[in-house]
């Protein structure tokens, strides 16, 4: 799986994301919601922007849109469930709006372009990925009368020169895409098939981004790729598979953007997803440490403890490799969060290497971890190569026993950060006490203190002296 197009979890893999930019009278609204991971929030960011521009404003209510567009993830067969189940609630509402316009975009999209076209007959539009661009035209062709298709995939798109409609109303934290497509090929990730190959982003249009997100009072960007650890540019759109060695060590790597990003200002907070353990170098931990306001606090994604499944999986590492990986995280970084992802019943995973896995876990004691039984999706390698033999109860209560064993080191990871004083990014009200803040340290754990004269945007000093299994609660000190 390459991590940022993972699904979050299953209650983010639900959660619809509208947007909600104050519309103007007389012009036409769109509705648009997304499912999945963070890439695809950062795309719903851009088609707004794209749209925004032909005169379309945002709205909740998608019964009074003239578009409606569903951004997919296809990581897993519970989201595209669920979207099938969303496109059949608005048939109603174009039955009363003729004129509607639904379309389906991002990775779902691409890998089931007929079946939408065919089978839901509510579906007007499939635009995959690298097509937003194309959106306006697209819309023309239905307003036409016709089906309209774009699913083609690029090797050069990264939508450098569009500025997205920012999502986050309080203005505290923003995503920056600074890469698209994934070049890894694990054997359960249908990645690679509906985001096309790896290309990164021109470094100056990265660092540009994030000094007018700063401008404009935002306090933390997230950096986004499907393996961040694999940025590289050298200018001159030359492809890094075809750098010479001296081109290659005189480009831009991901530890050189970091540091690029994290000058801005030293009040914007750095963070960035996904990490890659086949990929992450000691140079980019150097550069975290170096840096305070690059937060520490880093997404490892393991898959699995045994290494035979590893290979099976494709990963390109060993359980070895990964905890070498750990091992300098903790020297270099002794404070630094880590979390990962976790797939139980994978194709062939003996009792014996589920113990493994359980055993790593023992090992680094994450402070969170994103787990899920195995879900074959169509066209992968696994599909083609293993056979699906693991059984379902097998598979639950294998995940059951890695969920239960996280949730004792999430909490002993979270007590261990009491009663001490913790820098803190104010976001938005305590969603559980409105007379309380909500935050988050360098580690990316909440935290949640009494509000005082403080506002979203501003860093506080948090003395820690309880804690729930994953919160951390205090006061703010001077």
């Amino acid at each position: 799986m390459n991590e940022v197009e993972k699904v979050i979890d299953e209650t983010r893999q639900g959660e619809a994301l509208m947007l909600d930019v104050q519309a103007t009278p007389g012009t036409r609204k769109l509705f648009l919601e997304s499912y999945g991971c963070q890439m695809n929030f950062s795309d719903s960011e851009i088609v707004a922007s794209i749209l925004k521009d032909q005169g379309y404003t945002t709205t909740k209510d998608y019964t009074e849109a003239d578009v409606i567009f569903v951004n997919t993830c296809a990581i897993r067969e519970n989201a595209e469930q669920r979207v099938r189940n969303r496109l059949s609630e608005f048939k109603a509402a174009k039955r009363n709006k003729p004129d509607m316009v639904v379309g389906v975009l991002g990775c779902m999209a691409e890998r089931l372009k007929h079946k939408f076209l065919d089978e839901e007959k509510i579906v007007d539009i499939v635009v995959g990925p690298d097509a937003y661009r194309d959106l306006p035209n697209l819309i023309s062709k239905v307003e036409g009368g016709h089906k309209a298709v774009n699913v083609i995939l690029s090797k050069e798109e990264t939508y450098a020169d569009i500025t997205p409609v920012r999502l986050d109303s309080n203005g505290v934290s923003a995503f920056i895409s600074i890469m698209r497509g994934c070049d890894n090929m694990c054997s359960f990730c249908v990645v690679p098939f509906t985001r096309g190959r790896e290309r990164s982003r021109d470094p100056e249009s990265i660092v540009a981004e994030a000094r007018d997100l700063f401008e404009k009072g935002y306090r933390e960007v997230t950096l986004l790729g499907q393996n961040v650890d694999s940025y590289l540019w050298a200018g001159g759109g030359l492809k890094k598979e075809i750098l010479t060695d001296e081109q290659r060590a005189n480009a831009i790597n991901f530890a050189r953007l970091l540091e690029m990003v994290a000058l801005v200002h030293p009040d914007l907070r750095i963070r960035f997803s996904t990490s890659h353990p086949k990929d992450m170098t000691d140079e980019v931990l150097h550069t975290m440490a170096k840096y305070e306001n690059i937060c520490k606090y880093i997404h490892l994604p393991v898959q699995s403890g045994n290494s035979d499944v590893l290979e099976r999986m494709n990963r390109g590492y060993s359980r070895e490799w990964y905890l070498s990986r750990i091992d300098s995280i903790r020297r270099i970084m002794p404070d630094c969060a880590i979390s990962t992802d976790v797939i139980t019943g994978f194709c062939g995973e003996t009792e014996e290497q589920h113990r493994e896995t359980v055993s790593l876990m023992e090992l680094v004691k994450y402070d969170f971890a994103y787990m899920f039984a195995y879900s074959e999706r169509p066209k992968t390698m696994a599909e083609r190569q293993f056979e699906d033999d693991v059984p379902e109860e097998v598979k639950k209560r294998r995940l059951t026993e890695i969920i239960d064993r996280q949730q004792i080191h999430s909490e002993i990871r979270t007590k261990a950060q009491v009663g001490k004083v913790h820098r803190v990014l104010i976001e938005h009200t305590s969603k559980r006490d409105e007379d309380k803040w909500m935050g988050r340290n360098t580690q990316n754990t909440v935290v949640v203190f009494p509000k005082g004269n403080y506002k979203p945007g501003e860093y506080v000093n948090v003395l820690v002296d309880r804690c729930t299994k994953t919160t951390l609660i205090g006061t703010v000190v001077e």
